[in-house]
């Protein structure tokens, strides 16, 4: 539970966001949280985009959406790819780490942006505080949980587990994502400011980096693709048992 935290801690949570203790008991099904993402002083190092069900499309196109907003933030400005959670009830959540913490009002900025650039359908609505998963959804009785990108379309319609996931297998998602560097978070920012400006689409920034084909979403995995992926991490394909300690 301890690694399991300090990888959160890492990633997404700003410092005195919430206690050792508290997590833990969180994460236990003990006493749900919602963590802020922001600091007293209006700074955070996490976005975090809820994807729920679109009423006026088919199913699982809130998971075609989530791919899409991830993948073009890849490719276009050099984003590390990010982490994937279900809700325990019906949405997706895509997250969004920053290795330095930044205005709350830019992440903000950043989010609309990309709408109006990309994807005026879209509501791309960031979240303020979240559960952070492992937890126990107390509206569907379900777990919520981090998940491999690949796994996605397997929830489309039922995004919660019945049982909770092992904390070595949530740190197995989260041990190898990076955060996303202040220069090319900004270089992002401005970059859709400008095409904002001009009513156009951004260009990447000149020095983005390639995204690897590996840190892309994957909307359409093979069961072999996700068979690989979780024997690589020491994770059973069940998914809720860890045959060894994760590797280092």
């Amino acid at each position: 539970m301890d690694k399991l935290i300090a990888a959160l801690t890492r990633l997404y949570l700003m410092p005195q966001a919430a206690t050792p203790e508290a997590l833990a008991q969180h994460f236990q099904g003990v006493h749900p949280l919602a963590v802020p993402l922001a600091s007293d002083e209006g700074d955070t190092r996490a976005i975090v985009i809820d994807f729920p069900p679109r009423r006026d499309v088919g199913p699982g196109q809130h998971w075609t959406d989530l791919c899409a907003v991830a993948n073009r933030l890849q490719e276009a400005f050099g984003f590390p790819a990010p982490a994937v959670s279900i809700s325990g009830a019906s949405s997706f959540r895509l997250w969004l780490s920053l290795a330095e913490s930044v205005p709350v009002g830019d992440a903000r900025r950043l989010t609309a942006l990309l709408r109006e650039a990309y994807f005026p359908d879209l509501a791309l609505q960031g979240l303020d505080a979240v559960e952070l998963p492992p937890f126990l959804n107390p509206a569907s009785g379900k777990w919520a949980a981090f998940i491999h990108p690949g796994m996605g379309a397997a929830f489309a319609e039922e995004s919660g587990l019945e049982l909770a996931p092992p904390p070595a297998a949530q740190l197995a998602f989260l041990a190898g994502l990076d955060s996303i560097s202040k220069a090319i978070f900004f270089d992002a920012l401005g970059a859709m400011k400008q095409a904002d400006a001009a009513s156009g689409v951004p260009a990447a920034p000149a020095a983005v980096p390639a995204a690897a084909d590996a840190g892309l979403l994957l909307k359409d995995a093979t069961l072999e693709d996700i068979v690989r992926h979780l024997h690589e991490r020491d994770i059973e394909p069940s998914f809720r048992y860890v045959l060894r300690p994760p590797r280092h």
